[in-house]
C-alpha cells in the first residue's frame, strides 16, 4: 500500500515547530516546562519592570472589550479587556521584535501584539489558540497567513490571587509573575493541531492581571480589508 504524503502546510508547521524548539532549548535562559503533551517553555524576567509599566499604561489608555473568534463560544466566555499595540511605535516595536527573535520566527509572521487586562472575576475560558478549520472564519485566516503556530505571552505584573494560565490536559498551571514570558507550540510535532494545548485564563480573584500576547502564523501575516 502507498502512504499518502503529508500536506505541504503540515510539513511547514512541523518544520517551524522543530526550528523554534531547537532555538529556545539552546537558550540558557529558557526553561522547558516539562510537559510531555505539548512543547511549553518559559523565560523569567524577559521584560524589565520599566517596560512592563509602559505596556500596562498603554493597555489602560486604549482598552476595549475583548472579542472572540469562534462560532461556538457563548456569553461570558471571554470577559477581559484588550488593546492592540502599535507594532511600529518606537517604544513597542523593540519589544514586539524581541519576542520574534527569541523564537527565531520572522517578525512579519507575527500578528499585532495584543494587551489584555483582567479585573476581579474576569476570565478567558478553556480554548485553543490555533484555528479550527471547520469554523466559518477559516477561509479568511488561510488568506491572512494561515494557521497559528506558536503563542508567546508575557505577564506584566504579579496578581494577588487568581489569574493563572491553566493547561488542564497538559498538566501545567502558571501563576502571573511580572516579566515572565510563557510560550508554546499550538501544533504537534507532526504539524497537526495539538488538542492538548487547551488552556484558560482563570478568573482573577484579587488584583488586576495584565498580559501581552503574540501569536505567530505559518506564513507572513496580512490584514485583508473588505
Amino acid at each position: 500500500m502507498f502512504r499518502r504524503k503529508p500536506a505541504p502546510d503540515i510539513q511547514l508547521r512541523a518544520r517551524i515547530g522543530t526550528d523554534v524548539a531547537a532555538r529556545v532549548e539552546a537558550n540558557p535562559r529558557v526553561v522547558n516546562a516539562g510537559a510531555s503533551a505539548a512543547q511549553v517553555y518559559y523565560h523569567d524576567d524577559f521584560l524589565d519592570p520599566g517596560l512592563c509599566r509602559l505596556l500596562i499604561e498603554t493597555i489602560d489608555a486604549n482598552r476595549r472589550p475583548s472579542t472572540l473568534l469562534s462560532d461556538r463560544a457563548g456569553t461570558g466566555f471571554r470577559t477581559s479587556e484588550s488593546c492592540d499595540m502599535d507594532r511600529w511605535s518606537p517604544t513597542i516595536r523593540p519589544i514586539d521584535e524581541s519576542i520574534a527573535d527569541l523564537l527565531g520566527i520572522p517578525p512579519e509572521h507575527g500578528e499585532t501584539m495584543q494587551g489584555q487586562r483582567y479585573a476581579p472575576g474576569q476570565q478567558f475560558r478553556a480554548h485553543h489558540d490555533y484555528f479550527h478549520d471547520k469554523e466559518s472564519y477559516w477561509a479568511a485566516m488561510q488568506a491572512s497567513g494561515g494557521q497559528r503556530t506558536w503563542t508567546a505571552m508575557i505577564y506584566l505584573n504579579d496578581v494577588e490571587e487568581g489569574g493563572a494560565t491553566w493547561f488542564p490536559q497538559a498538566g501545567i498551571k502558571v501563576s502571573p509573575k511580572r516579566g515572565l514570558l510563557l510560550t508554546w507550540n499550538n501544533m504537534k510535532p507532526d504539524g497537526s493541531p495539538n488538542e492538548l494545548t487547551l488552556h484558560e485564563g482563570m478568573p482573577v480573584v484579587e488584583g488586576t492581571k495584565y498580559i501581552v500576547t503574540k501569536w505567530f502564523r505559518e506564513r507572513p501575516w496580512t490584514v485583508h480589508s473588505g
